[in-house]
């Protein structure tokens, strides 16, 4: 389903600008990426988190023009305008909803099609690549985004459509389950910190950056702690994916055990990125809803969790 060349148009998600001389310098205080890393050739995952390290949201950030650009969630992107414009105002930046202002596209297997829109996309995850107003990000496992003004959507649209096949956009979120990318939706907000949905583990985390909202949190628990949950890739019989947050549960405990974080048809039933408790992912004895709810079954994902690793960023 998801191995062919395909593109997709990314209408699950908002953008979230903030611009201005001091942009950089109030994100750097808000989120769990470091600014510092990012260039016109590199982007970033990030989550932004309350004092207690649990993520409001989730986003992939990039620089453009005098400011950032925050891809998450679309229910996400208002509550964090108002959020965020708290802790703005003694900052020299602007923040806005520019939702409406950019289109984007989920691409696979489509780098020939990028090339002859002059955007030579390095292979390297996170590489950025820009041309005529276009964007171009790479993600982790290969695929691409394509962001472009929205004034050029429909004209790019027909481009694309010209040479590969208009995927549903479950197909785009299946390769993000295979991925092993976890997301913050709204279903979703606070229930997490950041290691639980693994996001240090896809450079979502900077241990080397200054301060930010919940840092003595999420610092504590990669050098000091022991996480007793975890993000977990699982297989589901049927059609139709659970919606995000929805409850897991095992016979090793008298309580839920786990939550959905993100779930899409697959070529037979459904795969799911869910958060888990480690014991009851051990005993591997997993329901969707209810002890007596459709049993899960456990998948690989795509990499190892190294905490030596994840902290060098």
């Amino acid at each position: 389903m998801v191995d062919s060349a395909f593109f997709c148009p990314l209408v699950h998600e908002g953008m979230l600008a903030v611009r201005g001389p001091e942009a950089g310098k109030f994100l750097q205080g808000q989120l769990t990426c470091n600014l510092n890393y990012l260039s016109d050739s590199q982007s970033s995952l990030g989550a932004r988190c309350t004092a207690k390290g649990r993520m409001v949201s989730s986003f992939r950030i990039l620089p453009e023009g005098d400011g950032y650009l925050m891809a998450m969630a679309a229910e996400l992107v208002e509550p964090q305008l108002a959020d965020l414009r708290k802790y703005a105002v003694f900052s020299k930046c602007s923040l806005a909803d520019e939702s409406a202002a950019w289109a984007r596209f989920g691409l696979a297997g489509a780098d020939p099609l990028l090339a002859e829109l002059g955007l030579q996309l390095p292979a390297n995850g996170d590489a950025v690549a820009r041309a005529n107003g276009l964007i171009a990000v790479r993600l982790g496992d290969g695929r691409a985004e394509l962001w472009a003004p929205a004034a050029e959507a429909a004209s790019l649209r027909e481009r694309l459509a010209a040479q590969l096949r208009e995927a549903e956009l479950n197909d785009w979120l299946l390769a993000q389950v295979r991925a092993g990318v976890g997301q913050v939706f709204g279903a979703t907000r606070e229930l997490f910190i950041p290691q639980m949905i693994n996001l240090q583990a896809v450079g979502g985390v900077s241990f080397k950056k200054g301060c930010y909202t919940g840092q003595e949190i999420v610092a504590r628990m990669q050098y000091l702690g022991r996480l007793k949950r975890r993000l977990y890739r699982l297989a589901l019989a049927g059609d139709t994916p659970p919606a995000a947050a929805s409850e897991l549960f095992s016979p090793v405990h008298a309580t839920s055990v786990g939550e959905v974080v993100l779930a899409a048809r697959g070529e037979r039933g459904c795969e799911l990125l869910a958060v888990l408790q480690e014991d009851a992912a051990a005993d591997g004895r997993i329901h969707l809803g209810s002890l007596e709810g459709p049993a899960l079954s456990l998948l690989e994902l795509p990499y190892t969790l190294d905490r030596d690793r994840e902290v060098q960023r």
